[in-house]
Order: structure tokens, then C-alpha cells, then sequence
């Protein structure tokens, strides 16, 4: 990636660990540097401290000069994997330049296990461009990011729904990049690698995607304001939180990280793979969906495995899980974008509120907000073959 910048960075990788980050907002915690006798020091720094919102910072210096990257997940507490890989590459072994790893960036969020805060704040909308950050955890935060000065930053995140173009109707399966050649093919380059070495199902394939234009929505997030105001590389990555097994999604991140960073830190590659040319990609036109796996038994005379039916709750609002309703508010809850691989649905079953019967049932139906707090909704699907798929989604109420 961007190599004329690294004369500048390398200076800053060489320094120590807790000189990355400013004393005002952030607290080097007691005798964590450490070296492990291969020339890596880390250590671990507390944003937040004392605070609800404490988190920890890791960081990891390689015995070589060279560029610095961030890693980030937890950014919404709800995305298990994101927060669970990022905790992974915290202990990765580099052997050049410098890695910055906030694993879980919204703690509060995270015990709650929503997407956003107690005060339904969400943290991946409060870094405005060119501006200072909408909140005290935010800003803190953005202080880590910017005296690390990255020249990479990935932000780890999940969805309900799988990228096809439009991210009305989810973002799983999806790396989205900056501006610039050299962050587009990095990002193909990953979702290929990933897809070919780690995915088996062929409609699970990662698709690539620009960040959203400067002034329009979504705005706010960590990534862009990353590679708009500090020039680094920005990426976000999304896995299908639905589905899918929590190990093999939390695997489909670190691989992508680890791709991303294989070049940058030095990094070996896991599996012995030869690497492939990266393909050129216009950054404003993301891949096309990959088809429908096509059965090509030889004779006939092998039945194909039958595909489990695929869940997706949307909202009417579209925003509902994004923001405070209100008691007495009522929202439409549909399920017109689940579907079927190879069959039909044949019937739709929800569960709304936390005793776990799915007693509702239809394409569409609309739920009431009754109370302040948390209001888990299920939809599980059924198939002609009577396999079923679960999605689910939280309200959050509060007056």
C-alpha cells in the first residue's frame, strides 16, 4: 500500500508502545510491556478508565521499522464476531511496524448485547469528518486512532442481511474500502482470498463495496473519518451474523485482517497458498452477487443436498434497530426478504419478547412498543422441507 508513507510512520512504530497515545485521555496499565523475546513488545492501555465505557487498547510493536495499522471490533455490541476477532489479533505475532487493537471498542454495548448504548447512542455515527467526535468515548477513542497516525485502519463489524449493490438490504459478506486503487484491489484481493480459501457455500462469497460518499448517509463512522482525515487506508468488514456458526465467522474475519495486514506487518501467510494478482475494480461499482450453486451431478443418480432456508427481519421503520422508540410506538416487522435456495417457504413464526415462544406468525406483522428497555424479536422460517432459519433483531425503547 501507500509506500511513500512510511518514512514518517516508521519513526512513530519505533517508539515504544505507550507513546502512541495521549496521556489525557488514555493510561498505560501497570507493568504490561512486555517482550517475548523475539523483538515484539506489547502493551495494553486503558481508554475510559474507571468509567463504564473502560476499554483496552493493545498495542503490538514488531522488531522492524514499519507502517502502523488499527484493527477495531465491538464498535456495536450485537456484532459478536467483529469483537471476538479483534480480540484474537491482538495477540497476533508481527514482525514489522506497529498494531493498534481495540477489541471491544463499546463495552457498554457489549454487556448489554445491543447494537447501541443504555442512552441508545450509537457509537459508529458520532465521528463526524473534519470535526470532533459527538461523544466523550468517541473522542477518546479518536484520540488513540490518531496519534497511532494510521496508515491502515479495518473496522470489524456484522449483518443481518447479505451485500447484493444496495445496503438497504444488509452489508454481510462485504468489504467495504476507501478511495484509490491501491485500497480497492487490497479489498478484492482479501474477499477472493477469503472466499476461496475459507467459504463453502457459494452464496456466502465476500463482495467488495466503496465507503459512502463524503455529506451522505450513513456518516459518522470510525473507517471513513479514518481515511478522509488522517489518509489512511480505510476498510470495513462485514460477516452474516445469521446462519452462520459464531466460529466460522469469527475465522472469516481474523483471515481477512490477516490478508489485508500479510504485506504491511509482515505477517505469514496461514495456509500456504500462493498469492494471486489482485483484480482491478472500478471503486464505484461493487461485484454482482454471485449465482445460485447449480447442481452438476455426473448421472443423475445423486440427490443434492437440500440448502437451508435463509431468515431476514426488516423494519418499517427501516431505522427501528437503530434508534430509541418510543413506548406506544408501533413498528412493522417483515419477513419478504427471506428466502429459499432451492424450494419455498412455507411459513413465517415469530417470537417477540424474551420467553421464547414463536406464537405470531405471517409475512408481516406489526409489534407495539409497550415499555422502556429491550425487546428481542425472532423470526424463524420455514422451508418445504421443513428446515428452518432463525433471524433476530432488538428493539429498544426508552421515554
Amino acid at each position: 500500500m501507500r509506500r511513500d508513507t512510511l518514512s514518517r510512520r516508521s519513526l512513530l512504530a519505533a517508539t515504544a508502545g505507550c507513546t502512541l497515545i495521549s496521556t489525557s485521555v488514555a493510561s498505560v496499565v501497570g507493568n504490561t510491556a512486555q517482550n517475548d523475546g523475539e523483538g515484539v513488545n506489547r502493551d495494553s492501555i486503558l481508554v475510559r478508565e474507571g468509567t463504564d465505557e473502560e476499554t483496552t487498547v493493545s498495542v503490538t510493536t514488531g522488531g522492524a521499522d514499519g507502517p502502523t495499522a488499527v484493527v477495531v471490533g465491538g464498535m456495536h455490541g450485537n456484532e459478536v464476531a467483529g469483537y471476538a476477532a479483534a480480540g484474537r489479533i491482538a495477540d497476533l505475532t508481527i514482525d514489522a511496524g506497529t498494531l493498534v487493537t481495540v477489541p471491544e471498542a463499546n463495552a457498554v454495548a457489549i454487556e448489554r448485547g445491543t447494537r447501541n448504548d443504555d442512552e441508545g447512542t450509537n457509537l459508529n455515527r458520532q465521528f463526524p469528518e473534519g470535526e470532533t467526535p459527538d461523544t466523550r468515548l468517541a473522542r477518546e477513542l479518536w484520540d488513540v486512532v490518531s496519534e497511532s497516525d494510521p496508515d491502515i485502519l479495518i473496522d470489524l463489524h456484522e449483518s443481518t442481511g447479505i451485500y447484493a449493490g444496495d445496503p438497504a438490504d444488509g452489508v454481510g459478506q462485504a468489504i467495504f474500502h476507501s478511495s484509490g486503487d491501491e485500497a480497492a484491489d487490497a479489498a478484492t484481493d482479501a474477499a477472493d482470498f477469503v472466499t476461496r480459501n475459507h467459504v463453502d457455500d457459494p452464496a456466502l462469497a465476500f463482495q467488495t463495496g466503496p465507503f459512502s460518499k463524503p455529506d451522505t448517509d450513513p456518516a459518522g463512522l470510525l473507517a471513513h473519518k479514518a481515511a478522509r482525515d488522517l489518509d489512511a487506508d480505510g476498510f470495513l468488514a462485514e460477516t452474516l451474523s445469521t446462519g452462520v456458526e459464531l466460529e466460522t465467522r469469527v475465522q472469516w474475519h481474523t483471515a481477512i485482517v490477516e490478508r489485508l495486514l500479510e504485506d504491511e506487518l509482515l505477517l505469514d501467510a496461514d495456509d500456504g497458498s500462493p498469492s494471486e494478482e489482485p483484480v482491478d475494480e472500478e471503486p464505484a461499482d461493487p461485484e454482482p452477487e454471485p449465482e445460485e450453486p447449480v447442481d452438476d451431478g455426473a448421472d443423475g443418480d445423486e440427490s443434492p443436498e437440500a440448502e437451508s432456508p435463509i431468515a431476514r427481519i426488516g423494519t418499517r421503520p427501516a431505522s427501528a434497530t437503530e434508534t430509541v422508540l418510543e413506548p406506544g410506538q408501533t413498528v412493522t416487522l417483515d419477513a419478504s426478504k427471506s428466502r429459499d435456495p432451492d424450494g419455498e417457504l412455507v411459513a413465517y413464526e415469530w417470537c417477540v419478547g424474551a420467553d421464547g415462544s414463536f406464537e405470531a406468525a405471517g409475512e408481516t406483522i406489526e409489534v407495539t412498543i409497550g415499555a422502556n428497555g429491550d425487546h428481542p424479536v425472532a423470526l424463524r422460517v420455514v422451508d418445504d422441507d421443513g428446515s428452518t432459519d432463525i433471524d433476530r433483531i432488538t428493539l429498544s425503547a426508552n421515554c
